[in-house]
């Protein structure tokens, strides 16, 4: 045997090591940095990227399908119950401006020949099952705006980049805990702002009941807005049964803050899941991240469930004067305002600051209302 053959079985024993240690998650249970030591850029890993083949897209037979998952080059998408990796045709064009791909996103896949992915010979490794031609207009979505590039931001750029986290579910469970960490009002706020954006139906889940129970104000405010509400303990059971109806034949994603209990609320109401958990941190009770990237979840009873990692901030990507569209309550007194381009925030017989003031205003929306308000910019006219 040549040296050129030993360094290549080598490499394909070192390859299918990784693959059974990086996917089995048993070495990373009580130390997350770990997984980052032992990514295939650290462990010297070829990169490799699924080959689409040579034929013609044309001749080959073609599904329609849901991405499940993503890789560089390429993604996992489910077509007709089977989970098939893709690689990405060199014609595919996204609309610009957005997420090319996301989980969730319905794709037209041009099936490869089978004997090409059924085979056992070292050249049909890396072939791929499918290629994605196309995307589908999606019909909703959960974004938020992100940096086009890390390093090299240009500073005179106005355009921003919406990344699209998942795209085409029903409904959008904004988890919160009453303790562990603290509930955040402001950033449920903002998560309601983002489903009504993207056309989904918020859900606000009150997690962690057994530790306190939920605040009744808030309670009130969020009932006044009409938002449903579904208080529950992943850890007693309690509400676990509303909550599994609710989901019962529905696409649903799973979002809030880190540590709000988003994974141990899987695996209550998916047996058989063990996702993995992670505490909340003594020191200043901020939640760790246990989910990188969205995960999909079949439930028991029909429908998908998508757990997408926990976040500590969420920005927002609206001009200021559309902002009051989405604080319902300030609708009936905005008319009334002296200037029409009023932003409800320091302009004289403003209807909605005395409307604050008598109270048919909730001061915590109103301030949540003026902290959103700063982060869109500085000049408010």
């Amino acid at each position: 045997m040549n040296l050129m053959a030993r360094r290549k079985g080598k490499s394909q024993r070192r390859i299918k090591d990784w693959k059974q240690r990086y996917h089995s998650q048993e070495h990373f249970e009580h130390d997350e940095a770990l997984r980052g030591r032992f990514t295939r850029k650290e462990v010297k890993l070829p990169d490799r990227e699924l080959s689409p083949g040579a034929e013609d897209l044309d001749d080959l037979p073609r599904k329609e399908g849901m991405v499940v998952g993503q890789f560089p080059g390429g993604a996992t998408v489910r077509v007709e119950g089977q989970e098939l990796l893709c690689a990405i045709a060199g014609t595919y064009r996204a609309p610009e401006g957005s997420t090319a791909l996301t989980v969730g996103d319905v794709v037209t896949v041009a099936l490869t020949r089978p004997e090409h992915f059924e085979g056992q010979t070292e050249i049909d490794k890396d072939r791929s099952e499918g290629v994605i031609l196309e995307r589908q207009p999606r019909r909703t979505a959960l974004s938020r705006p992100s940096p086009r590039s890390g390093k090299r931001t240009d500073q005179y750029e106005t355009e921003v980049f919406e990344k699209v986290i998942v795209a085409n579910m029903d409904v959008l469970l904004i988890v919160a805990a009453t303790q562990q960490p603290q509930l955040r009002h402001g950033l449920i706020d903002r998560f309601l702002i983002i489903a009504e954006r993207g056309e989904l139906s918020p859900v606000l889940v009150i997690n962690k009941i057994d530790l306190a129970p939920p605040d009744e104000q808030l309670l009130r405010d969020f009932e006044s807005l009409e938002v449903e509400i579904l208080p529950c303990s992943a850890k007693t059971g309690d509400g676990l049964e509303g909550l599994m109806e609710r989901l019962s034949n529905k696409s649903s994603i799973l979002a809030g803050a880190s540590g709000v209990g988003k994974t141990t609320l899987i695996n209550a109401i998916i047996p058989g899941t063990n996702a993995r958990t992670r505490e909340v941190r003594p020191s200043d009770e901020r939640g760790r991240h246990t989910t990188s990237n969205p995960v999909i979840y079949d439930l028991p009873s029909g429908g998908i469930l998508v757990d997408t990692p926990g976040i500590r901030e969420l920005g927002i990507n609206l001009d200021q004067t559309e902002l009051t569209w989405y604080f319902p309550e300030f609708e009936a007194f905005a008319d009334q305002c002296k200037f029409r381009n009023c932003t409800h925030t320091h302009e004289p017989d403003c209807a909605v600051l005395r409307a604050v003031e008598a109270g048919a205003i909730a001061p915590r929306r109103y301030q949540s209302y003026l902290n959103i308000l700063e982060t869109l910019g500085e000049n408010r006219g």
